[in-house]
């Protein structure tokens, strides 16, 4: 389910999508006893995995209504499995709203990275939805969970319009957004993020949600990009780090103007790397020097 954020700035082509009204859902608001048991992890030393019964704790409390049956039938089925493969460092949840729109920006790994942000999002008892290629929604063991899930569809042949005012909609319905601003991931890759597109600036700056920056580290481990089998041994450890909104309260607004956007994207990627740095130990390298396809 890789997502292919873009920026929306002319009518495109894209398929007309149903976009939900805000008296049709209730606002989504978090459990706060999975919160708790959730950020309790972050008082282990960084970089210690989760223990297993908080993992089990969080899988019998968190989120149940308002997933869709596709999407929640594969949250359930996956989050043993996700457990089973994998160790999980889940940390700085706190930064993630209880309730109300939010925009979550991550960088991007490998394929198994919407699966281990759907687990991180629930830890924190939101329930994420995802702007995802509109391919994968004729794909007929994806598509049923992207359908039902009020997933956002992007063309990635067109402007990306249609994305664009479904994400803020969903925004200002109280939803939990999650956005790949690089719309994608190269096949050999130093694994620091690349250009990204402006996108989540747009949305940002449109609806003033809080962005908050995610970085992640290991699902490249679990499943590398080129690889079509995930590796099982040694465990490889998902680690995901969210911090601290991107202050972008200066630019609200200015989303027509090229410079803000630019500004506002760079500031969140920024925020972003930093993240990921600190998961890595290391200091993220320029711009110009990271290795991508």
């Amino acid at each position: 389910m890789s997502s292919q954020p873009d920026d929306a700035t002319d009518a495109g082509s894209q398929p007309s999508i149903p976009v939900a009204k805000a008296s049709d859902h209730p606002e989504p608001r978090a459990h706060p006893r999975v919160r708790r048991i959730a950020q309790g992890h972050d008082k282990r030393p960084p970089g210690r995995a989760m223990r297993l019964w908080r993992k089990l704790a969080i899988w019998l409390l968190y989120p149940r209504l308002d997933r869709g049956f596709g999407y929640g039938f594969a949250i359930d089925l996956l989050w043993p499995v996700l457990m089973a493969v994998a160790r999980w460092d889940f940390r700085g949840g706190r930064h993630v709203p209880a309730r109300g729109g939010v925009l979550l920006a991550v960088n991007h790994l490998s394929h198994v990275d919407p699966i281990v942000l759907v687990a991180y999002c629930m830890a924190q008892g939101r329930v994420p939805r995802f702007l995802a290629m509109s391919e994968l929604w004729d794909m007929k063991i994806v598509g049923a969970p992207l359908r039902g899930g009020r997933h956002i569809p992007v063309d990635r042949r067109a402007s990306g319009i249609e994305a664009y005012r479904a994400a803020v909609e969903g925004v200002k319905r109280g939803e939990c957004i999650v956005v790949y601003p690089e719309g994608g991931f190269p096949d050999h890759s130093d694994g620091w993020p690349r250009k990204a597109h402006t996108g989540v600036a747009r949305m940002a700056l449109a609806t003033g949600a809080p962005v908050i920056p995610v970085g992640q580290w290991g699902s490249n481990q679990l499943l590398p990009p080129t690889a079509k089998v995930g590796t099982l041994v040694p465990r490889a450890t998902l680690h995901v780090l969210a911090g601290e909104p991107v202050d972008l309260s200066d630019l609200v607004g200015k989303q027509g103007r090229r410079s803000a956007l630019q500004e506002a994207t760079d500031r969140i990627m920024d925020r972003v790397t930093e993240r990921l740095g600190e998961l890595r130990g290391e200091v993220p390298p320029p711009m110009e020097e990271r290795v991508s396809d």
